[in-house]
């Protein structure tokens, strides 16, 4: 398949997760991922031989929830696969956990309709984003550090490492700050991780 061809496919067969090659021949797989993300929530695993720290942070940056360098076991692969599956259905510590629905200041959690609306909007969030959304503001108030995020998002055997939660941090703070360089709800907590304010939502 070429670039061109996997966004076909993925247009006319909807599928539950992508598996994506990022050295395609017409259109590059960086830029299929972006063209995906703007279109679908949908899990997307990057494969790739490159396997520096910034070829890692932009992975991350253009829309991939997991980051698999080659060469790699199949073994390892279905893991991450069944992982992001379990997350996608809402797999979490408690079936009361899953399905919770708050509110917090303008953002409300649906846990049946696995949405989070805010100002009266639906938020359209990739699987991580949301999730990290939702942890934030079910720990309203509380400093998490990002050792903790990258437990309760990405699970105790993710490869990554804390710089992968500094970028879907940017990201989320890109979707809901007025302006995310002067964040109002997600604050930097300087070498410690990130705490949702709660004096800033009215």
């Amino acid at each position: 398949f070429d670039g061109a061809e996997a966004l076909k496919i993925f247009r006319s067969q909807k599928p539950d997760l992508i598996i994506l090659d990022l050295m395609l021949p017409t259109i590059s797989g960086e830029e299929v991922c972006r063209l995906v993300r703007k279109e679908s929530s949908i899990p997307i695993i990057m494969l790739t031989a490159k396997d520096s720290e910034i070829d890692r942070v932009v992975g991350l940056e253009i829309g991939a929830d997991d980051y698999v360098t080659k060469p790699f076991s199949i073994r390892e692969l279905v893991a991450r696969v069944r992982a992001l599956f379990r997350r996608t259905s809402g797999e979490s510590p408690s079936h009361q956990e899953r399905k919770e629905s708050f509110s917090v200041g303008p953002f409300v959690v649906d846990g049946e309709r696995h949405e989070i609306r805010y100002q009266g909007g639906v938020l359209h969030l990739p699987l991580k984003e949301f999730m990290l959304l939702k942890l934030l503001l079910r720990n309203s108030g509380r400093v998490l550090t990002r050792e903790i995020i990258l437990e309760q998002i990405w699970g105790p055997n993710f490869y990554g490492d804390n710089k992968t939660v500094d970028v879907h941090i940017r990201r989320l703070r890109e979707r809901i700050e007025p302006d995310p360089t002067t964040p109002h709800f997600i604050k930097t907590v300087r070498g410690v991780g990130y705490r949702f304010d709660l004096e800033n939502v009215d």
